[in-house]
């Protein structure tokens, strides 16, 4: 069992950035590609970052290239989400997520659909104002 536990959401203006922090649970967390998705209020759940286990491989959304960046210590077993420039639009709970068998999500492209995930974290909120 992982038990992942976000943090480092709040309110911020528009411009503004955040830092979010997902700490896993485990001996393993070395193995795991790690993912951020995000949920608006009425929205589906998308797909944010990817992160493979060695760090040395990640994917973006469009909306947020160039803004986000993923990064991840596995010293630490923690992942991190740098987001820069934000816009009101990124207002959502973000979630982190765990794929414990990178076979058969991130190497097999399939890395931003939820149910390649096999382990979530309770969510962080993130607000941003105009």
């Amino acid at each position: 069992q992982v038990q992942l536990v976000e943090s480092g959401g709040g309110l911020v203006q528009a411009g503004g950035s955040l830092r979010l922090s997902c700490a896993a649970s485990g001996s393993t967390f070395s193995s795991y590609s790690m993912g951020w998705f995000r949920q608006a209020p009425g929205k589906e759940r998308e797909f944010v970052a990817v992160i493979s286990w060695s760090g040395g491989a990640t994917d973006y959304a469009d909306s947020v290239k160039g803004r986000f960046t993923i990064s991840r210590e596995n010293a630490k077993n923690t992942v991190y989400l740098q987001m820069n420039s934000l816009k009101p639009e990124d207002t959502a709970v973000y979630y982190c997520a765990a794929d414990v068998d990178p076979r058969r999500g991130f190497y097999s492209g399939l890395y931003s659909y939820p149910p390649t995930y096999d382990y979530w974290g309770q969510g962080t909120q993130a607000t941003v104002s105009s």
